[in-house]
């Protein structure tokens, strides 16, 4: 039962994925269907975790919206998510970046990764 299981979730993974971290900041571009049509919508903000493995991998992603901050939970190998693309690389030290939802303003900001 198991092979026919793991058979059936290697069928659904991508192969570009994208190469992202957490505290990355990236650009996610999602398909919305309204109605009959489909547009893709980019939600961009800060990676605050990766979590699963596999086809149930997901990531979650913060930006500020008019003042209020919002988060966004995409599962990585979703057919709805159509690409993921590094805006800048940021230089953290933790894997979940929670502490970032009680900063406001430069304090809520991640350090870039010069190399």
């Amino acid at each position: 039962m198991n092979d026919i299981i793991k058979k059936i979730e290697d069928e659904q993974l991508k192969e570009n994925v994208g190469d992202f971290e957490v505290g990355d900041t990236v650009k996610v571009y999602g398909k919305i269907i309204e109605g009959n049509r489909e547009r893709v919508q980019v939600f961009e903000g800060v990676v605050l975790k990766k979590q699963g493995s596999s086809n149930r991998a997901t990531f979650t992603v913060r930006k500020t919206s008019n003042g209020v901050g919002v988060e966004k939970t995409w599962p990585l190998h979703s057919p709805n998510v159509e690409k993921v693309e590094v805006v800048r690389k940021g230089k953290v030290r933790r894997a979940k970046l929670f502490y970032l939802r009680d900063r406001v303003g430069k304090k809520a900001k991640v350090k870039e990764l010069v190399k």
